[in-house]
């Protein structure tokens, strides 16, 4: 890129700033044009590893974009990192109580709460190490423009939202540990947002991988020795039996589960934590470990019949029954109302080793990344992608028995025990028979995790939580 002539004068750059601030608008012009437009600002921002906030990169083109004409020059470019720069400066200042350079844990949170923000100084002392870069455990002026120099906005507010969303992402197949809202956002009502946003994430993703749903459960009731059912088999057997629709049975009732699942799991975390947790503490992981695992217990005991359904119609063969509702009435007429809580003893014990496991991997491969990499601010998507893949994974592994012999109590008809099923699967199959469907399980949880990423993001920001944008 070759800067502009009258640049330096017009925008009274010094040389230092000059160089510092064409060398950031190389990496952002990805494609080398001269000019950043919105694809070049967000490949950018990805490529520089800056954790971006939905309309992050919008309002960015947005206020230095002088010209309206979509894209920045050097010139528009330099102006807008001026004016953002003595926002931040003006802010550092008046955090900086003491006038001594620096930014303490102290003045942020003392800064916070008198704008109602409740935080704990354990909150805030993450906030500084992620920050600070020689490891004072103070921020100076420098580590302070560069981790908010390409965030749009200098208020505290966003600035707190900003860090608070770059250092936490929740993610897995079945998300038993709900994640946490801020006094704000309740206020705000984006609390409820990000749920819609999340259940809708969830039914397209459930959507995609049904057939692999399905198959699963069809190898975990049926699948043995004796009949050599795999997934190619498995496939092809529910393609003969039913054509390609079939490979959707139970997908429906797997969607409306969604939001019943989501609020009584949101409401009973949410009550879990008042008597779990240390008011004016950060939130621990053993708290929300206990919290998040009781709160899918209670939210998979009020749905739970909805899992039984589920199950049946995944198995169902062509015409036997004619949707959700007649599914429903020929198990209470033929089999009575408890046959709807057939493996619920399995179901809950699979709660906690799954949970426990996922939270305790995400967090340890999250943190451990952190500390590899001090450098850096925060970890990005696509580590924290990783990080919550692998959880998940193992989660699943540690479960997966409980889950398998759940799935075939709720198939069967007959008064099967949980102990009796698994002395059965053992004798006849090893401990391998406690893990058949496991492998298309494995398949689906790399393109659920995406296609949950990918979705929830859109819908978030057609539902305009746009963080940082102010």
């Amino acid at each position: 890129m070759t800067v502009k002539e009258g640049v330096h004068h017009v925008h009274e750059l010094s040389t230092e700033d000059e160089e510092r601030f064409s060398d950031l608008f190389n990496k952002l012009d990805v494609n080398k044009d001269g000019r950043i437009d919105i694809e070049d600002l967000t490949k950018g921002l990805k490529k520089l590893g800056v954790h971006q906030m939905p309309g992050q990169a919008q309002s960015i083109l947005k206020k230095g974009d002088k010209d309206k004409d979509g894209e920045m020059d050097f010139s528009e470019f330099a102006q807008y990192l001026m004016e953002h720069e003595k926002q931040l400066k003006l802010q550092f200042k008046h955090l900086d109580k003491n006038q001594d350079g620096h930014v303490e844990t102290e003045e942020v949170l003392h800064a916070l709460k008198t704008l109602g923000v409740n935080i704990t100084a354990a909150q805030v002392d993450r906030i500084i190490k992620s920050m600070d870069r020689d490891g004072s455990l103070k921020v100076d002026w420098t580590e302070w423009r560069e981790y908010l120099l390409l965030h749009p906005s200098s208020n505290l507010k966003d600035i707190y939202t900003y860090w608070r969303h770059a250092t936490y992402l929740d993610i897995g197949e079945d998300v038993i540990v709900p994640d946490d809202f801020t006094e704000q956002e309740y206020t705000s009502g984006m609390w409820w947002r990000q749920l819609v946003a999340g259940a809708a994430a969830g039914a397209v993703s459930r959507t995609c991988t049904a057939p692999l749903d399905r198959l699963k459960v069809l190898l975990q009731v049926h699948a043995s020795k004796k009949n050599n059912l795999g997934i190619l088999t498995g496939f092809r057997h529910m393609l003969q039996e039913g054509g390609i629709k079939s490979l959707w049975r139970g997908n429906g009732i797997n969607v409306v589960k969604i939001a019943p699942e989501t609020a009584f799991k949101f409401m009973a975390y949410e009550q879990m934590k008042r008597i779990f947790h240390t008011p004016g503490t950060e939130l621990k992981m053993h708290e929300r470990f206990v919290s998040g695992s009781l709160a899918g217990a209670i939210a998979q005991t009020t749905i739970y019949p909805m899992e039984v359904l589920k199950t049946r119609l995944a198995l169902r063969k062509t015409g036997q029954y004619k949707g959700i509702g007649d599914c429903a009435r020929q198990i209470l007429r033929t089999e009575g109302v408890l046959s709807f809580y057939r493996g619920y003893i399995p179901n809950i014990l699979g709660i906690l080793p799954y949970a426990g496991i996922d939270l305790a991997v995400y967090e340890t491969l999250k943190m451990r990344w952190i500390s590899d990499h001090p450098s850096q601010s925060d970890p990005g998507v696509l580590i924290l992608l990783v990080c919550g893949t692998t959880s998940s994974t193992c989660g699943q592994i540690a479960s997966y028995p409980l889950a398998l012999v759940r799935t075939r109590l709720q198939a069967q008809r007959s008064n099967a025990t949980m102990v009796g099923l698994f002395k059965t699967i053992v004798k006849e199959e090893g401990i391998q028979g406690l893990y058949r469907g496991i492998m298309p399980n494995f398949m689906k949880v790399a393109p659920a995790v995406s296609i949950s990423y990918v979705v929830y993001e859109h819908v978030r920001r057609n539902l305009g939580v746009n963080w940082g944008t102010n």
